[in-house]
């Protein structure tokens, strides 16, 4: 299957809306994300306090995928409504370094992550990683909408 413009924008929405799930918290952005593979067929999903308070959306999505030894996630890609972290203060290991353990090969986003909680750098570590990271800013007031308690609308 070949990620199109519109396919990605299809499913980087579809991560948006999950994140529309994570209940509001003044400690961590409400954020969805969507494991697609090769074929364009969905594999896990994942929002901010799905199966834990202390879960990223991208990390419960993982999380789904545990023990399925036989899926080869190089031609996968990962849609995230946000930047995947780079930084946790909850967890020991951040987003950015699964995905990278995970060999999931794209990632695809909405915003960058504000530097309200952490600095980010997760598409810089992701690239230098080799993994090809693709930005649908045009998506950003929707995160920015879900996240509206935390973050002002843009200017």
């Amino acid at each position: 299957m070949a990620f199109t413009y519109d396919v990605d924008r299809r499913w980087l929405t579809t991560a948006i809306d999950l994140s529309r799930l994570s209940p509001p918290s003044p400690s961590h952005y409400a954020v969805g994300a969507v494991i697609v593979d090769r074929h364009g067929t969905a594999l896990a999903t994942g929002y901010t306090g799905e199966s834990h308070p202390a879960h990223h959306a991208e990390e419960a999505a993982l999380v789904k995928l545990a023990g399925h030894r036989d899926l080869d996630l190089a031609g996968a890609t990962m849609y995230s409504s946000l930047e995947p972290c780079t930084t946790r203060r909850s967890r020991p290991t951040s987003c950015t370094h699964l995905i990278l353990t995970a060999g999931i090969g794209r990632v695809v986003l909405a915003l960058r992550e504000p530097s309200l909680f952490a600095d980010c750098e997760g598409v810089r570590i992701l690239e230098d990683g080799g993994v090809a990271v693709v930005e649908h800013p045009g998506l950003g007031d929707l995160v920015r909408d879900v996240n509206a308690h935390l973050l002002a609308p843009a200017v």
